[in-house]
């Protein structure tokens, strides 16, 4: 059996946690630089509040309904998605974590389980050491596990937020229930065409033939079928190193000026070169991109990149940054207000196999000074060694005028309690 455990509404939930006034009342998160919405309390999506919704043309309906609007606090929400994880995995060694508010599991040798009353337990403890609510969704298959999720949510006072398909009864019912555009994996311009072939439900789709979906789609659509027929097709994803790391971020302002691009580009690339150590690979390529504001049809608009190509593969934050900086000088057009930059690391090998240059190589002090730099910075977190072209005080610059406090990463915010 398969189970996905979501957390309902995880970034207004999370603000909820550390500020119970906030219980019952309408909440919604905005993006970075306070531009959209991207997550709303159950209150402000009845209110009318759209996922999306550009906060300068929505803010006096959210004054009005009083809804509560925070910037993006991420160090909280990835702190709080950690907490939720490590939960889950008291409860099975086999947990994918699929994004930063939900996670698969794998029942292996669980035959004999309440499923329903075990998926009760996990919301209960989530519930008690985090305060954040979830809905949990068992079923044979991933694919079914994210439908049994979608009724779990859809009908909270039938189902105590757990919902389990464990019969061929409940899996068709459920099918015929789950429109063909809300089934996990398939997506708008998908859905057309299933439409058009006269599928309307995810009931419709697993009664194409497996022949005709492998023809007309890919073996992708064919695991998704299986799976939706109770076949499992679809396993727990493993943990693989990346191929590729970007790192890439709108600007707090449009930045004209070469000095605030530099020192950009510079924290990107070091933000690069981290994790590029962390999953011990180094890389031999880097791609620099420069952006306009695309919302700003009046103003000159400048689109470029840039690929440096390395003698050597590389981890180091001396080295990237460096190679980066130099890219977005050249490309860098004055009188043009940039908007967006990012830095993307390829090529990846790993750090203990590559191959060797007889002519050039990387400067062997390199190593034990990035090894001295993340022991740094992992125990002191926010204050991090930094290269002498960076912003010394941030490393992300955003607008967040509604930033909420760092409850549980910062010992400077956390909460106080007076007795």
């Amino acid at each position: 059996m398969y189970a996905l455990v979501d957390c309902n509404n995880f970034y207004a939930s999370c603000e909820r946690v550390f500020n119970p006034n906030l219980q019952g009342q309408p909440v919604a998160i905005l993006s970075n630089n306070d531009g959209c919405v991207i997550s709303r309390s159950d209150e402000a999506k009845t209110l009318g509040l759209p996922m999306g919704a550009p906060i300068f043309k929505w803010e006096a309906f959210c004054k009005q309904n009083n809804i509560h609007i925070f910037s993006s606090n991420y160090p909280l929400y990835g702190d709080m998605s950690s907490r939720v994880m490590s939960i889950l995995k008291q409860f099975t060694p086999d947990v994918e974590v699929y994004s930063i508010d939900e996670a698969f599991l794998q029942f292996k040798g669980f035959q004999y389980y309440d499923f329903n009353d075990y998926g009760t337990q996990m919301r209960r403890r989530i519930l008690k050491w985090t305060g954040i609510p979830t809905c949990v969704g068992i079923a044979p298959t991933k694919a079914l596990s994210k439908v049994a999720n979608k009724i779990a949510r859809k009908f909270p006072n039938e189902t105590n937020g757990v919902y389990v398909i464990n019969s061929e009864t409940k899996r068709i019912k459920a099918l015929k229930w789950l429109k063909i555009e809300d089934v996990w994996g398939i997506g708008r311009r998908l859905a057309k065409r299933l439409k058009a072939k006269g599928c309307d439900t995810a009931f419709d789709f697993t009664q194409l033939s497996n022949d005709w979906v492998r023809k007309n789609f890919s073996i992708t659509e064919l695991k998704l079928k299986n799976d939706l027929e109770g076949v499992p097709s679809i396993q727990l994803d493993e943990v693989t190193n990346k191929r590729a790391i970007a790192t890439t971020r709108s600007f707090e302002y449009t930045f004209s000026d070469i000095d605030n691009i530099k020192e950009r580009v510079s924290t990107f690339a070091t933000s690069c070169a981290e994790k590029l150590r962390k999953q011990q690979s180094s890389c031999y390529m880097i791609l620099v991109t420069l952006s306009s504001d695309r919302h700003k049809k009046e103003t000159q608009q400048h689109r470029t990149s840039k690929m440096v190509h390395l003698a050597y593969p590389t981890d180091s934050t001396l080295i990237i940054s460096s190679q980066a900086v130099k890219a977005a000088i050249s490309m860098f057009k004055s009188g043009i207000k940039y908007k967006r930059a990012g830095v993307i690391v390829m090529g990846l090998v790993p750090n203990n196999n590559y191959q060797l240059h007889l002519f050039e190589h990387e400067n062997p002090k390199h190593k034990p000074l990035m090894l001295a730099i993340d022991k740094l910075n992992e125990k002191y977190k926010d204050y991090k060694i930094k290269l002498g072209n960076q912003d010394l005080e941030r490393t992300w610059k955003m607008r967040q005028e509604r930033l909420s406090l760092k409850y549980t990463t910062n010992i400077n915010q956390i909460i106080t309690v007076k007795c």
